[in-house]
């Protein structure tokens, strides 16, 4: 940490601390010239305001936490300085997380008194809860699928890692499939979805069309034309304009705008003839896509929480189309 950045620190953190205390000792001082508990001379529907000071457990609390502080910083440091205890962080000076984790192996082996708690509680929670994962990650997904014990802990960890995106009832939003329904972009094989939650994704990605197609008027068409791929009504001039120059699109959504997966390529490009849209199927938002392009992405998860973890969660989400 560089001088200016210490100072700043220390500046900011005891400043803050000293002006807590001065707040506290001006509000406990008497400015009314009315002694404590003596009638403020003031009254209103029978009711009397009375000089009360602040209620002494709470200034006595408030004052504990300051001292409270004091001592923590003494004990722990502040900015550059480790304190009385000469306390680090386990992770300081890291820059990515392939050293942290290479760091806290480091630690962990040599036993070297470095505070890694979180690590240890880990590898003690790994201890305990690890045979029992292992003995799920032994089952078929199909078969943890209809195993309710099983698919409580899936969903659990489904809550906790994955309804940032897909939301707590796993039925998506914007930019983030439903998981729910029977409409998948790579497939919904206990396998393909397990490979999807390990490895993620990254999708092929749909250019920007507007100029391939001529401008806003290509857009237009085209966007006309697969709004009505899905029954909805359309200008059936823009729509036949559409369809002819819908050819561009036919490489990955095929030529009935079917999808990538009616041609037996896990491509990611979507279904057009049904009414399930990723980013919406408004005309304005069918438009966009087809203007500007979509790039969608999902993160592998076998790094963070390991294949019998993934198998899990894999079941529950199977689970979630098959009612």
């Amino acid at each position: 940490m560089s001088n200016f950045w210490n100072i700043w620190v220390w500046v900011l953190t005891l400043g803050s601390l000293v002006g807590c205390f001065l707040l506290l000792r001006w509000c406990l001082t008497n400015f009314a010239g009315v002694e404590e508990g003596e009638s403020m001379g003031h009254s209103f529907d029978g009711i009397e305001e009375l000089n009360n000071p602040l209620p002494k457990w709470w200034s006595t609390f408030f004052l504990l936490t300051i001292v409270w502080a004091f001592g923590f910083i003494a004990l722990y440091g502040l900015g550059g300085w480790s304190g009385l205890l000469g306390w680090k962080s386990s992770n300081q000076g890291i820059l990515n997380l392939a050293e942290s984790k290479a760091k806290t192996l480091e630690y962990l082996k040599a036993d070297s008194g470095v505070l890694v708690q979180y690590d240890r509680e880990v590898a003690a929670a790994d201890a305990k809860y690890g045979p029992i994962f292992d003995a799920y990650a032994a089952r078929s997904i199909e078969d943890l699928a209809t195993d309710g014990e099983a698919l409580k802990v899936g969903q659990r960890l489904f809550i906790q890692n994955c309804s940032q995106c897909h939301g707590s009832d796993a039925r998506g939003t914007t930019g983030f499939p439903n998981l729910t329904d029977k409409d998948w972009l790579y497939g919904g094989t206990p396998e393909v979805i397990k490979e999807t939650i390990m490895n993620g994704r990254i999708a092929t990605g749909m250019m920007a069309w507007e100029g391939a197609l001529g401008g806003d008027q290509g857009v237009k068409e085209v966007a006309a034309y697969v709004i009505s791929l899905s029954g909805r009504s359309v200008d059936p001039e823009l729509a036949k304009a559409g369809k002819g120059k819908f050819a561009l699109c036919a490489g990955c959504h095929g030529s009935e705008g079917q999808g990538s997966l009616a041609l037996g390529l896990p491509m990611g490009a979507p279904n057009l003839t049904d009414n399930t849209w990723l980013y919406g199927g408004s005309k304005r938002v069918i438009e966009e896509s087809i203007r500007y392009g979509r790039a969608g992405v999902m993160p592998p998860w076998k790094d963070i929480l390991g294949e019998e973890k993934v198998h899990l969660i894999s079941a529950y989400v199977y689970s979630l189309s098959q009612d």
